[in-house]
């Protein structure tokens, strides 16, 4: 079996930009098919915060989508899309309406008040110029893994409180097995700790009182003596926020599957997942015509997932 990695843009014809306010710690980041794409999306978490999701669902008519935007401001920062919508509106990106092009564009945000500033988030600007960025800055947009975009207020281990987390980002990676190509960007913001999927390892998480180290307990432990007291956090803070990236031929509701296949990644990553607390989401996006198996792509997307959330903590 010879996988190999690969880069990004490797994958097929998309765009992809960022832009953040640093001090704010609050950004966004967006992934373009100039040419459209269909997309699914399966979301696990209780709390998501999300734009148009209902474009995904099998029985909605859209067979594509031009952009899908992952960002900071909860569901303030939701307005980010508007200004994706205007950049592609203006250069002809979308669906011709009459005298108006129309483009379709999907957002999920994570929690990131509790960093930076609790009072600025993304907007329309700031979509905007993402989106610019994407298709004039170098040959892959200004894309770095790390703390930019989305990932710019990314944090994890939240179980106690924001004192005791652990600061993450926005991470990637991508492989190829024969033609098939699959590739991964998630931001990685949960209650929960990180583990590391090749050695089972906790990589991530709540810190000890001095923020020294990692937490004897983990967040997993912690929930369930919370719990216990009926004393669980309960507050809507987080959500990690993915999306895969296929040269394989999958229609919407295949790449809905392949979606929740995916999160299976999130599982062997992050403990606890799915709670309440995450608004855990997942989008797949079909960029090729590649013949594979559905089984096959989604196993392959597991293990892409893992790594590209491995480097959302390896990025600091």
């Amino acid at each position: 079996m010879n996988i190999k990695e690969i880069k990004l843009n490797e994958i097929g014809n998309f765009k992809i930009g960022q832009a953040e306010d640093e001090n704010a710690a609050t950004g966004v980041t967006v992934i373009v098919a100039p040419e459209g794409a269909p997309v699914g999306l399966d979301i696990r978490g209780g709390g998501p915060a999300s734009r148009e999701s209902g474009l995904m669902d099998p029985l909605a008519a859209a067979e594509v989508i031009h952009a899908v935007v992952v960002g900071g401001g909860s569901a303030f920062g939701l307005d980010a899309a508007g200004g994706v919508m205007k950049y592609l509106s203006e250069h002809g990106i979308g669906f011709p309406v009459g005298d108006v092009v129309v483009p379709l564009v999907c957002q999920s945000d994570i929690f990131d008040l509790g960093i930076g500033r609790s009072d600025v988030y993304p907007d329309k600007k700031m979509g905007y110029e993402a989106t610019e960025k994407a298709f004039n800055t170098g040959a892959f947009g200004n894309y770095k893994d790390g703390n930019y975009g989305c990932g710019c207020g990314a944090t994890v281990g939240k179980i106690l409180g924001m004192d005791r987390c652990t600061k993450t980002g926005i991470g990637s990676y991508a492989v190829q097995l024969g033609d098939l190509k699959v590739g991964a960007i998630v931001c990685t913001n949960a209650i929960g700790d990180i583990y590391d999927y090749k050695t089972g390892k906790r990589i991530a998480g709540i810190k000890t009182e001095d923020g020294e180290r990692l937490n004897d307990l983990s967040c997993e432990d912690i929930l369930l003596s919370l719990s216990a007291d009926n004393k669980a956090n309960t507050t809507v803070t987080n959500t990690t926020i993915g999306i895969v990236l296929t040269n394989a031929k999958f229609n919407k509701t295949q790449l809905c599957k392949l979606a929740g296949m995916t999160h299976d990644g999130y599982a062997r990553c992050i403990r606890p997942i799915h709670t309440s607390m995450d608004g855990d989401s997942i989008y797949a996006m079909s960029l090729g015509n590649v013949e594979s198996n559905l089984d096959v792509v989604g196993t392959l997307a597991n293990q892409v997932m893992c790594e590209a959330i491995r480097r959302t903590v390896k990025s600091f």
